[in-house]
């Protein structure tokens, strides 16, 4: 049991890492090219079919770039596409999704408070969550797209509110911000996938054939590019959410997460106006402040405890252990302070990660944790701040191991 904790430790670190550096990838050029785009020039000379140009320096050397809004009249004989960095972040975050909340469901996908279902059937719930995300979103899009780009946004924004009061009603705080930010990527990617790439390949098989290209395959693809720029930095902030239940441990977390799809949209919009050459809107900055102070406050509204979810039979066998008592007041005595509904700890005002370790029943749910944190490895608490001793540590490690082996038998 401790040898296959610690391997899937290191597996969640490992593709998390992965994705975070596939993700900065996909950010990364996502954002140069909406840069890019909206800072194209328009001259006489340029060639048959430019839509306009723009030259820049870096790395020593300068480059001059030209947009066809269609395509050129010939295929160039190399043409790079822009599209793994998009698939390599959403498999990897779809397998951090499934190590993580489905593996570890009882403790970080499930609330029985909220919604009282089974391990698979809560999965089940997260998967179709995630598909019907993209099928509304991709609905919508194709029965307005051209007519009513403005109202399409409002509309997809009201889809979203209701989303994030939906999830929270459905998993954990934590899972239910985690499930806002999967959706909302998995609408990114299929917009990559299912949409954009498909029509630059029609695009390029007519150059091929001779045939002039339609443009009514770029405008669509464009309208996708555009949500999806929109859309990158409030799913940043709920990826990152999971450490900070400041966010998501609060009665009105839903409304959080819909303020944060705000100040998203109206920072790229800043980002968007000054590429194009169209001024700076600092007011932006200002309305982004405002919603953040609003989240601040709203954070500091509890979320109302109902109780504690029941107890698995594993959590039983922790209970039951010679070795509880012990590791309840080690518990109690160097991580409690802090990880309680209230914290009593100075500087600490929500439980890190939303763990409470004040009861029977939750220290045994995060046991692993515990494990993990404070017995092999110095982790917790920080700095040793508490000052817990290499025997208490042992004492956690003693405890877990000697539990996970009698739940084998």
């Amino acid at each position: 049991m401790n040898d296959y904790a610690l391997l899937w430790d290191w597996l969640s670190f490992g593709v998390r890492w992965l994705h975070v550096i596939t993700a900065i990838a996909w950010i990364g050029s996502s954002f140069y090219f909406v840069a890019l785009d909206l800072g194209l020039r328009q001259r006489p000379g340029l060639p048959k079919g430019a839509f306009g140009e723009e030259w820049q320096v870096h790395g020593g050397g300068f480059y001059h770039i030209q947009k066809y809004l269609v395509a050129p009249e010939q295929m160039p004989e190399h043409l790079t596409w822009f599209k793994w960095e998009s698939y390599a972040t959403w498999m990897s975050g779809f397998a951090l999704l499934a190590i993580v909340y489905y593996a570890g469901a009882d403790l970080f996908l499930i609330d029985r408070n909220v919604l009282d279902v089974s391990v698979p059937v809560g999965i089940l719930i997260s998967l179709a969550c995630l598909a019907a995300g993209w099928i509304v979103y991709d609905l919508l899009c194709r029965w307005l797209i051209g007519k009513a780009d403005t109202g399409l946004m409002i509309l997809l924004y009201v889809i979203v509110v209701f989303m994030a009061w939906g999830l929270t009603h459905l998993f954990t705080g934590r899972a239910a911000f985690l499930h806002l930010g999967a959706i909302t990527a998995t609408i990114m990617s299929a917009n990559v996938f299912m949409v954009i790439i498909p029509n630059q390949k029609i695009v390029v098989a007519d150059l091929i054939a001779g045939r002039k290209p339609d443009p009514k395959y770029g405008k669509i693809a464009k309208q996708r590019s555009l949500h999806n720029n929109y859309l990158t930095l409030p799913v940043l902030f709920l990826m990152l959410s999971n450490h900070y239940p400041l966010a998501f441990g609060t009665e009105f977390n839903w409304i959080i997460a819909s303020l944060v799809f705000m100040i998203g949209v109206v920072v790229r919009h800043y980002f968007n106006t000054v590429h194009a050459g169209k001024g700076k809107p600092t007011w932006t900055w200002l309305v982004a402040t405002v919603l953040f102070i609003i989240i601040m406050w709203l954070s500091t509204v509890p979320k109302v405890l109902t109780g504690e979810p029941k107890m698995s039979s594993a959590g039983q066998a922790l209970v039951a252990s010679a070795h509880f008592p012990a590791v309840r007041d080690t518990v109690l005595g160097r991580c409690s302070m802090c990880h309680m509904p209230e914290p009593v700890y100075e500087g600490v005002y929500q439980m890190p990660k939303g763990v409470a370790l004040d009861t029977d029943e939750a220290i045994a749910a995060h046991a692993r944790e515990i494990y993990l944190q404070a017995g092999r490895s110095h982790a917790m608490p920080p700095g040793n701040v508490t000052e817990i001793t290499p025997q208490e540590r042992q004492l956690l490690v003693t405890w877990f191991e000697e539990a996970g082996k009698k739940t084998q038998q």
